[in-house]
This record gives structure tokens, C-alpha cells and sequence, in this order.
């Protein structure tokens, strides 16, 4: 298991970013209601500026190489959580798989709800930007995203899209559901990067 709960030294920071308190609860925060799925149907999609189109079913994701780390977890709304146990594949992992185009410098995320957030291509080629499909040993709970989400430890949690379905590699930015609407395109906790 790694622990990866020291990335807050990288940014220059306290564990506990500025405006943040810490929390033992895990609140349940989405733009909507949590949306139904089957392991039958799901489908995990990767398009764009990549060498490889891809596409897994449940099954098949879930036999991809996975890692498990401890992570702290930074909600723009103001809360902390420390030491998240969460088990997935690891963006890079998939990006490799893909075969990224030269070109390629932002990344989309899709969810089953409609959602969509936004990274620079940087900021997702670490290895604790995972795909999460287990937290603290169970599969995650579908109100927090399951049967898949992403985690972003170094940037507010809205960044980390509950529910994903695809990845698209982007040659130029777009703004995803929360930037559209003035959230921070960056989202450093640090910085307090929560609204343009």
C-alpha cells in the first residue's frame, strides 16, 4: 500500500489546506441524484488525441493492474478528509494503454450523470490520480461514485468525477460542468483555487 498523504509538500502547504477543516464523516456531494447502473451495460471509454481508442467493460477494467493508497481528500466546499483507502488503476496505467498523442495537453472526464471536469494533461499523469473502484477494502458505494470515480489528492475533489464512463484526451482546454459554471480551472487546495 502506498501512502500518498505527504503530496501537500509538494505544493508547499500544510496537510490541511487553508480554509479547510478536517472531518471523519464522508459527506455525499453531486450535482444530482446517483445515477443507476448495471455491470452488464457499463462501458469505460477512452477517445481523443491517443494512438489507441479504448473500451472496457466492468469486467475488464476490473482486471486491470490496480494499486491501493492512502490519500487525504480536499472538498472545495471546505472539508478534509485524512487517509482514504482507495484501491484502482492509475491514470497513467490507462494513458499508456491509450498511446497519448504528442499534441495531447487536457483531459475530460464523463460520468453516467451528465457530469464532465477538466484537467491539464500534467496534472493527471501522477500516479495517485487513480480510478477508484474499491474504498477501505469494499467496492465504493454508489453515492460515492461507484462503481467508478476518479481521485485527485492534489486538487479539490470536484476535479475527481464520481461515476466516470470515459476519458477523452483533448488537444485544446474545455470547461467542464463546475468550470462552466465559475468554479476554479485549476483547483489547487493550497492556493484556494475554489472560484474564477
Amino acid at each position: 500500500m502506498k501512502d500518498v498523504t505527504d503530496v501537500h509538500e509538494e505544493f508547499g502547504g500544510e496537510r490541511l489546506p487553508p480554509g479547510q477543516r478536517e472531518t471523519e464523516r464522508f459527506p455525499v456531494l453531486s450535482k444530482s441524484g446517483t445515477p443507476d447502473w448495471s455491470p452488464e451495460t457499463w462501458e469505460f471509454s477512452v477517445t481523443g488525441a491517443v494512438e489507441n481508442d479504448l473500451s472496457f467493460t466492468w469486467s475488464e477494467f476490473t482486471d486491470l493492474p490496480a494499486e491501493t493508497q492512502v490519500q487525504d481528500f480536499h472538498c472545495v466546499t471546505g472539508w478534509s478528509r485524512f487517509d482514504n483507502e482507495f484501491a484502482g488503476v492509475t491514470f497513467p496505467e490507462i494513458a499508456e494503454r491509450a498511446g497519448v498523442d504528442d499534441d495531447a495537453r487536457h483531459v475530460m472526464f464523463r460520468s453516467l450523470d451528465g457530469y464532465s471536469t477538466n484537467l491539464p494533461l500534467d496534472d493527471c499523469m501522477r500516479e495517485e490520480v487513480l480510478f477508484v473502484h474499491e474504498f477501505d477494502g469494499d467496492p465504493l458505494p454508489t453515492d460515492h461514485g461507484g462503481p467508478l470515480r476518479v481521485v485527485t489528492p492534489h486538487r479539490y475533489a470536484y476535479k475527481g468525477a464520481k461515476w466516470v464512463t470515459g476519458v477523452e484526451f483533448l488537444t485544446e482546454p474545455e470547461r467542464g460542468y463546475w468550470e462552466m459554471r465559475g468554479y476554479s480551472n485549476t483547483a489547487n487546495p493550497w492556493n484556494e483555487e475554489r472560484y474564477n
